[in-house]
């Protein structure tokens, strides 16, 4: 049975910092592409973040590059998502993803494309 399981996440102010963990068992998170999507009340779910499972190159949406870090822990068999310079558009619920695709670079953007899901964690960005 796979279960990711996200943590985390909390109430910070703006400019802030948090680090979000994914941690998986029965897949292993090095063979899949992975991804953070966030949902805001009343907004579809994005994806802000992914990390390939080929090489662990990363790749990042335009409303957090420069901002956000997606890291991979194979020993641990975990996914990070550091987010720096937080700001009030960031609140929302985070979710990690995970795709089972090995030796992919290929970086799939919609939330039906992905197999497996955690169950999220609330991130608010507030003053």
């Amino acid at each position: 049975q796979v279960q990711l399981v996200e943590s985390g996440g909390g109430l910070v102010q703006p400019g802030g910092s948090l680090r979000l963990s994914c941690a998986a068992s029965g897949v292993t998170l090095r063979y899949c592409l992975v991804a953070w999507f966030r949902q805001a009340p009343g907004k579809e779910r994005e994806g802000v973040s992914w990390v390939s499972s080929s090489d662990g190159s990363t790749n990042y949406a335009d409303s957090v590059k420069g901002r956000f870090t997606i890291s991979r822990d194979n020993a641990k068999n975990t996914v990070y998502l550091e987010m720096d310079s937080l700001g009030p558009e960031d609140t929302a619920v985070y979710y990690c993803a995970a795709r089972p695709e090995p030796y992919s670079t290929t970086y799939y953007h919609h939330a039906h494309e992905y197999n497996y899901w955690g169950q999220g964690t609330q991130v608010t960005v507030s003053s």
